[in-house]
């Protein structure tokens, strides 16, 4: 018994001899000062104070007197409520309650940041394991069969990188002339602008697709070149257009100075997510017509009680029309050669007036990301020298006619078998290169130029990867795209020919522009991801019938099922049919 209480004063600091177990972390920082407040309470109304041998108070508590105030018993009951339910038992109890696991559904947590860290160590891994391969094969850690194609006519890529940046600037002294022409005249927007300005897209997309051809570039160079093309056609297809349509307007305002000859048609406003039909009407003047109509009134006698409230309207659509969403720029006060390479180096495709700024440029973000586009590309060229090159190669040599005999040759299904083969082969490689190209681009890339330009949008994709259909993944895996197609494609097609129907239009065209990529890459023009991108509508419908509506889980796996096949798919294709 001596013993016992001997160990349980060391273990406690207390002078009797009761063992207690060790006092659980309590909920809260309030709960646990409420608690302490209790106990001296509690040690009070026992006659135990500041001279307490025992030490459980402070000695600084004072009981409560019956006659106290409400408020002051009010606190008091509540301490002994809050001593009640924290009173610690003998042996520790485990808190049980109604929750989900982190993957669950249901869940709300969304924080899988230890995932991603994980992803990068295990590719961490996955290279120094194929360097010391290469070492014990080779005696060299990399193979230099991709690595030596960066190097091959360098400075060829720089200066026609440079020169087709530099061409792009012909859409501002275009614009500029659009502008000065008089209203009604041959080279405004509305009549000869949009002409030429399309022409010259033309043009200059031919030319630059040509260049690598005519040059005999590697695929590497001509990857890189080909997509910045694709990347600055469309700026330039947003700028022209955007601030054409805003010459038009600012026309359309000073005309208005006499509204005697002035047209006093009403604003058309595109369609936007909030806006799904289009109108082609004043904001006010909906309301006017609603509001005649609740009152049963003629809806011609209160939208437009006289001319000179029509105009006041019209007016007031127009110059808020040229003036930027935040409020801070006015066009054409925007019209400056700074204004525009500012633009093109955003990491956005639609042009805007203004765009939100941060205050600074945070330094170590901005170096890490630049780090991280080295790092990505590393692991992208040891990715397709090791597990995606040798694999082709050898298929490729498979399937070469010149290499076997007519009594030789082979069958349908000897060359089905292969190309299963390969297929099956390249699936986690292709998977592995599909996902650090999105990280490189869409994380590393534009938040890099999101950071030197003070570009504080940094919203350039949503969890693409939680994606039931093709139509959600086309909205939230690359959104930079998304916004252009939507602003240029569907919302200029879908009042003319409806929404269905703008919908194949705006799919249409970002299939025909893949497939100029994959032709320009492999040199091939078999339409295998035209088809293949042409071919999501018709499963999406599928996806949205009453059978497999809602089924996210079902969904989700057919997704990604269909996106690592068929990334694997396409390139065999490409290179061995």
């Amino acid at each position: 018994m001596t013993s016992t209480s001997t160990s349980a004063d060391a273990f406690a600091g207390q002078g009797d001899n009761i063992l207690r177990p060790r006092p659980r972390k309590p909920l809260h920082a309030q709960v646990s000062q409420l608690s302490q407040d209790a106990n001296g309470d509690n040690d009070h109304a026992n006659g135990t104070g500041a001279n307490s041998v025992t030490g459980q108070s402070s000695g600084r508590s004072t009981p409560i007197p019956s006659d106290a105030p409400p408020s002051i018993q009010s606190l008091s009951t509540a301490r002994k409520q809050v001593r009640a339910e924290q009173r610690r038992r003998i042996f520790p109890t485990i808190e049980f309650a109604s929750r989900v696991s982190h993957f669950d559904p249901n869940s709300d947590y969304r924080d899988f940041h230890g995932f991603f860290n994980l992803f990068w160590i295990g590719l961490a891994i996955m290279a120094i394991t194929t360097g010391l391969r290469n070492i014990k094969d080779t005696g060299y850690p990399l193979r230099v069969q991709i690595w030596g194609l960066f190097t091959v006519k360098l400075w060829h890529l720089a200066v026609a990188d440079f020169l087709m940046v530099a061409t792009t600037a012909v859409s501002f002294p275009l614009h500029k002339i659009f502008r000065a022409a008089p209203a009604g005249g041959a080279l405004t927007w509305a009549k000869g602008g949009m002409a030429i300005q399309s022409i010259y897209q033309a043009a200059w997309l031919s030319v630059w697709i040509i260049i690598p051809f005519w040059l005999e570039w590697t695929w590497t160079a001509q990857v890189f070149l080909l997509l910045h093309t694709m990347v600055l056609l469309m700026k330039m297809h947003s700028y022209s257009f955007y601030m054409g349509h805003l010459s038009e307007t600012e026309k359309r305002l000073r005309a208005l100075d006499d509204p005697a000859t002035a047209s006093k048609a009403p604003a058309y406003l595109y369609p936007t997510p909030e806006n799904p039909m289009g109108t082609v009407a004043s904001h006010k003047q909906h309301a006017a017509e609603a509001a005649a109509e609740a009152n049963g009134q003629e809806t011609k006698e209160i939208s437009t009680p006289n001319e000179d409230a029509e105009v006041a309207l019209l007016r007031e659509d127009l110059a808020r029309e040229l003036t930027s969403p935040m409020g801070n720029i006015t066009y054409p006060a925007n019209l400056t050669w700074a204004n525009y390479l500012d633009y093109l180096c955003c990491p956005t495709l639609c042009y805007e007036i203004e765009y939100p700024r941060t205050s600074h440029i945070d330094w170590q973000n901005l170096l890490s990301k630049i780090l991280a586009v080295f790092g990505c590309i590393f692991l992208l060229t040891v990715i397709s020298e090791e597990f995606i090159l040798p694999y082709l190669t050898d298929a490729s040599i498979r399937l070469d006619p010149s290499l076997r005999t007519a009594d030789n040759a082979l069958t349908a299904l000897e060359v089905l078998l292969i190309l299963a083969e390969t297929i099956s082969w390249l699936l986690f490689p292709f998977m592995l290169t599909f996902l650090l190209v999105f990280l490189v681009i869409f994380e590393y890339v534009l938040g890099a130029f999101a950071e030197i330009t003070h570009f504080a949008d940094r919203h350039f994709y949503s969890d693409w990867w939680n994606s039931t259909d093709w139509m959600e993944f086309s909205r939230e895996w690359n959104v930079p795209v998304y916004n252009f197609l939507r602003r240029h494609v569907y919302s200029v097609s879908r009042p003319h020919v409806g929404r269905v129907n703008a919908t194949v239009i705006t799919f249409l065209i970002s299939a025909v522009g893949h497939e100029i990529v994959m032709g320009c890459i492999t040199k091939k023009l078999r339409g295998y991801g035209f088809i293949c991108q042409m071919l999501q509508l018709p499963i999406v419908m599928l996806q949205r019938t009453k059978w497999v509506r809602g089924k996210k889980t079902l969904n989700n796996v057919c997704f990604w099922c269909s996106m690592i096949l068929g990334l694997s798919l396409i390139c065999s294709l490409y290179v061995l049919v």
